[in-house]
């Protein structure tokens, strides 16, 4: 192929992914024995293909950690929320552990929730945690991630040329691409700003103190700019996100004047770096 027909191939691939980012297709019902849990056998459901090939994608990557003592420190924090969202989200939530060096959450399509082992590390308290895992939640409660892609009109060619060469399905090409922007902060400040208010009704309903976010937000702010982790910081302003979680929580003291605002009152969180961990393959 010379470099004319190369450049006509790529230009075909970026505007064939652009048509299917904006129309969202149901992809081929999956094989089940390949399907994360949470996903029906035949489901057509886009959002269940979506987080289908995502999981898929981090389990060939190596990332999904199967068993851990990690999960019993990390379960009695998050089967609250789980629980407390579920009446929110129309697929059941369902949480892996997932091994990379930044400290992370996402929750993607279909129900799932990745938290990655570094932050449990990182997180001072467990109100932080829960914090951080109710935001990206309600990420999903929002359908953000559906809209991220919806909105996406354009891929670079560079990623639709890689992709096209493991011959991906047409949700495993989006579910790469989402990944890309999950671990970009690709979200818009709105969706942000949404699922902090969404979040702290979560931590509310779970019983869990939504203050710990703010607290973590606060710790990014009087951090260095080297020892801030990507995760949930500046986008938008750490302090403006502060100010307006606590308007909303001044906005029912119903619902969140029982919290301790002081974070002298958090619960101590801490797991071993070297707690063994086993992968999925």
């Amino acid at each position: 192929m010379n470099a004319v027909q190369r450049l006509r191939a790529g230009a075909f691939a970026v505007a064939a992914l652009a048509c299917l980012v904006g129309s969202l297709p149901a992809a081929p019902p999956p094989r089940a024995e390949q399907q994360p849990r949470g996903a029906e056998p035949g489901s057509q459901d886009p959002e269940l293909a979506i987080g289908k090939e995502v999981f898929n994608e981090l389990k060939a990557k190596g990332e999904i950690i199967e068993t851990s003592p990690l999960y019993d420190a990390l379960m009695p924090v998050i089967e609250p929320i789980m629980q407390a969202a579920q009446p929110r989200y129309n697929h059941p939530f369902h949480v892996y552990i997932v091994h990379e060096k930044q400290p992370n959450a996402f929750a993607t399509p279909g129900g799932n929730i990745y938290v990655v082992d570094s932050l449990l590390y990182f997180v001072k308290n467990r109100e932080q945690l829960a914090g951080t895992l109710c935001h990206e939640v309600s990420h999903t409660i929002h359908h953000d991630s559906m809209t991220l892609l919806q909105k996406r009109k354009k891929i670079e060619a560079r990623e639709v040329g890689a992709a096209i060469l493991l011959g991906p399905t047409r949700a495993h090409l989006l579910a790469i691409y989402l990944l890309g922007k999950l671990h970009s902060l690709g979200y818009s400040r709105e969706a942000e700003s949404q699922a902090d208010l969404t979040g702290s009704d979560i931590c509310a309903a779970a019983g869990s103190n939504p203050w710990g976010l703010v607290w973590l937000f606060q710790d990014f702010k009087n951090a260095s700019s080297k020892e801030i982790p990507q995760l949930l910081s500046d986008h938008p302003n750490d302090q403006n996100r502060v100010d307006a979680l606590e308007k909303h929580f001044r906005s029912d003291p119903s619902v969140f004047g029982r919290f301790d605002s002081n974070p002298k009152s958090a619960t101590p969180f801490s797991v071993d770096k070297k707690t063994p961990v086993v992968f999925s393959r």
